[in-house]
């Protein structure tokens, strides 16, 4: 479409602003995401097969600081490599990691404003969409559950809140209510069950917040966007082999 072609030219701006080691043959859509533009890279090394990088046109109307986004990210897949090393695994699998443009920057910022960012492609990993089964479901919790267990020490004060109060609870309901309230488009009569749903839950969402206040739960980094879609699963065993979309990582 028009906006598509009008955006081509920041995309190979992005592409020509990374060293991809090898030469660049293709660059496509990919994945099902609806908030940051994602392109497959594929390059051909000359002694040996394809290789595959993830680049991403960052949501300007999401992540109004692309700076303290990529600052965040960085520090958290660098203490992840660390802890996976430590612990024998596999840290080029296992955790994402930031490729950085040819300038040294975490990010690249093309001539419309655009910032870009680049990953390595995880080979031989699925991303599913929905669970088939509960094994595969308690698979994407378990891989969760590991994730914020090697961010248990990390000084989650020293992220930046890349987008205000998204993981507070209280304001979320607050403004459930207040559109619930307002209903501009009349349809809160049709879904009626779901909306008892969360107000016979409302002092739910004070739970954590009120451990927090009262000393009870530290300040802890959360990935807080736990959908089985942000866990990129081995294709052979469909276990958990990584966590991706670190967007929401905050304190």
């Amino acid at each position: 479409d028009s906006l598509w072609l009008e955006r081509e030219p920041t995309r190979q701006e992005a592409l020509d602003s990374f060293d991809f080691g090898a030469p660049v043959v293709g660059a496509i859509r990919y994945g099902c995401g609806h908030i940051n533009d994602t392109f497959v890279v594929h390059t051909q090394p000359e002694d040996c097969c394809c290789r595959r990088f993830i680049l991403q046109r960052m949501s300007a109307a999401a992540f109004k600081r692309p700076d303290q986004l990529m600052e965040n990210i960085i520090g958290v897949t660098e203490y992840l490599g660390r802890q996976i090393e430590e612990r024998g695994g596999d840290r080029g699998r296992e955790a994402m990691e930031v490729i950085r443009p040819k300038n040294g920057q975490p990010y690249y910022t093309d001539s419309q404003g655009g910032a870009w960012r680049l990953y390595p492609f995880v080979e031989h990993t699925v991303c599913y969409q929905a669970a088939d089964t509960p094994e595969l479901f308690a698979a994407s919790g378990r891989a969760f559950g590991r994730f914020q267990q090697l961010l248990k020490d990390y000084p989650a004060e020293t992220l930046h809140e890349t987008i205000p109060t998204f993981h507070n609870t209280e304001d979320r309901l607050a403004k459930f209510k207040a559109a619930l309230a307002e209903d501009p488009l009349g349809r809160a009569k049709d879904c009626g069950p779901e909306i008892q749903f969360v107000l016979d839950r409302e002092a739910d969402c004070s739970v954590a917040l009120d451990a927090m206040r009262e000393g009870k739960l530290p300040l802890r980094v959360t990935h807080n966007d736990t959908k089985l879609n942000n866990v990129l699963m081995d294709e052979e065993t469909h276990e958990g082999v990584c966590i991706i979309d670190l967007d929401t990582v905050m304190p």
